[in-house]
């Protein structure tokens, strides 16, 4: 089955808009700052929310006012991002946060992905996909435990200071009375929902789909009022029942019976045995700024790759954005994605240590892979053991030093497209990211975590926090990390300049699921980047392609000098930044 990106049509929409209209013509002028800047950085004092929807935002700077932690703000906008934005996140997926503890001066890492059904084999799920080769987008084979709720207790059980109840509350009530559907989610919402309804077929049980989402049959249109009363009663059950309403209890019967139904492998005892994972945060350091992500089964290491491979070259000279910048990022990208293609997986199946991956040494002997002048059409991925022996992003910070970058998921919009009965949201599709070689570090098994796309971002620096950030879109995600460091680091760009500046999204590499890259893949390239960098580009032999998706940007910066929060959020997506 063809795999078509998720913002293809908003974005051959936005460049037939642009030919259409112009680009310059109707633009603003800002009186100081760059020009393609779209508004000023956000400073506060005592706190600080950016989501990707400004009702999240303010149901967040709500919590931080009434006397809420960072991670009360953070759990109650993505409780509330789950109403409002139901296309890219929701309790059917996984979730990861990166939380600077200011008490203990330290980082924490979560990992709330789920695992695969353990009662779904190898062999029987090879048997089920008969002719295919990789597990099907949609349906039934798609779906894995989902562990968001979990990931949410964890983090309000060690970081949380209100009644998660208090923190669901706002969300009960905009599902219930309803809320109107901004312009970019409600563009995105009918593109998945136009994009499900034609796989209809595989899905199977699509009736509670139309039922939940849809509006007389069809997907809700700007400033149109979306409810959701069966997400506020699961909501509601969380809130007095805990965590285990959903693992253990009524809610996980529910699921259990409408899985039996509908043909779905995912079982209560898998839901009563997931568990989210605390893991140590991995960085390395680039020009003087350690930068952090999250180890595999996520992809965030190849952020880290990227950074030591184009360390090595003096990026600021080359100008931002020129034909030289733009061609050493997207090589480091081919190579980086080539390791994360073959190494990246659940650690507790794939037992070989990556720590080699992130040395300055390896990152030196793949740099010399690149060839300044000439793009690379096939690439293998190295060899460190010879030698060593789709989305919503959120960030907050409060009055006490606390932040926390999370990240959550139904991996495609609107995931599976499985709506379990009367529950209100759907099942993320993170078991298509499987791969079905037997030999391959990612290969299908039960009680796996699959590779994962989702990875939330932080960077300090003198052992000081000093960046809380996350780009949201699949493979586009430690791109746009790449590129929003590089912009700040490299280039001096504000916090919301680095999000704002045009950027370039390559597809096409090899992947965990099994695809290689035999051609250079194809580089698409924002509007602002200009004609003569294309073709120089094209000179290279970087196969350009017109349209692509380059993510959605939410960040909030700590000024240690002036002690204030500079937040951000930037214009590919219906978001907002606020403090107080």
């Amino acid at each position: 089955m063809k795999r078509i990106h998720v913002g293809y049509y908003f974005c051959l929409f936005y460049l037939l808009s642009s030919a259409l209209f112009g680009q310059v013509l109707d633009k603003g002028d800002r009186i100081t700052g760059p020009n393609f800047a779209t508004r000023s950085p956000i400073l506060a004092k005592h706190g600080m929310v950016a989501t990707s929807h400004p009702l999240a935002t303010q149901i967040g700077l709500d919590i931080l006012k009434q006397g809420g932690t960072a991670v009360d703000a953070a759990i109650a906008a993505n409780a509330a991002l789950g109403v409002i934005e139901p296309n890219n996140g929701g309790i059917g997926g996984d979730l990861f946060a990166i939380v600077w503890s200011a008490k203990d001066r330290k980082l924490y890492g979560l990992n709330a992905s789920g695992r695969s059904p353990k009662g779904l084999t190898y062999d029987a799920l090879k048997t089920a996909l008969g002719q295919q080769k990789q597990i099907p987008l949609y349906g039934p084979l798609s779906v894995s435990v989902p562990g968001a709720v979990d990931g949410w207790f964890q983090l309000h059980k060690r970081f949380g200071k209100m009644p998660m109840r208090s923190l669901l509350l706002p969300s009960i009530r905009y599902a219930r009375e309803g809320v109107p559907v901004p312009q970019v989610i409600a563009y995105s919402w009918q593109v998945a929902a136009n994009r499900l309804t034609a796989n209809e077929s595989i899905i199977h049980e699509f009736n509670n789909f139309r039922k939940t989402f849809l509006i007389n049959g069809k997907a809700p249109v700007q400033g149109q009022v979306f409810q959701n009363s069966d997400l506020a009663t699961t909501y509601e059950k969380i809130a007095t029942g805990g965590r285990d309403a959903f693992y253990k209890g009524a809610i996980a019967d529910a699921i259990d019976r409408y899985a039996r139904r509908a043909g779905l492998y995912l079982r209560k005892a898998d839901l009563a045995a997931h568990q989210s994972t605390w893991v140590e945060p991995v960085s390395v350091n680039y020009r003087g700024y350690d930068v952090y992500e999250l180890p595999p089964n996520g992809q965030g290491i190849s952020v880290l790759q990227m950074l030591n491979i184009v360390e090595g070259f003096d990026l600021k000279s080359m100008g931002h954005n020129s034909a030289d910048y733009l061609h050493i990022l997207v090589e480091a990208k081919k190579l980086a994605f080539e390791d994360r293609a073959r190494y990246y997986a659940d650690p507790d199946f794939a037992k070989a240590s990556l720590n080699w991956l992130l040395t300055k040494q390896y990152a030196a002997t793949r740099r010399k892979l690149i060839d300044p002048k000439r793009a690379s059409d096939h690439l293998d991925a190295g060899d460190p053991a010879l030698q060593s022996g789709d989305t919503v992003y959120l960030t907050v910070a409060d009055d006490q030093g606390n932040m926390v970058s999370l990240i959550q998921s139904n991996m495609l919009e609107f995931g599976s497209g499985m709506v379990p009965d009367g529950l209100g949201f759907v099942f993320h599709n993170r078991g298509t990211s499987f791969n079905m070689q037997p030999d391959h570090a990612n290969v299908y098994a039960p009680g796996k975590r699959s590779f994962n796309t989702i990875i939330p971002g932080f960077v300090t620096k003198n052992g000081e926090p000093f960046l809380s950030f996350g780009v949201m879109g699949g493979a586009m995600q430690p791109q746009g990390h790449l590129q929003v460091l590089c912009n700040m680091i490299d280039f001096g760009m504000n916090v919301q300049e680095a999000g704002d500046a045009a950027r370039f999204s390559h597809s096409g590499s090899s992947e965990p699921i099994g695809t290689t890259m035999t051609d250079g893949g194809r580089l698409a390239l924002e509007s602002g980047i200009s004609p003569e960098v294309r073709a120089a580009l094209e000179a290279r032999g970087h196969h350009l392609s017109p349209i692509d998706f380059f993510g959605g940007y939410q960040a909030i910066q700590w000024d240690a000098i002036n002690k204030i929060y500079w937040g951000a959020t930037e214009m590919r997506k219906d978001g907002q930044a606020a403090g107080y």
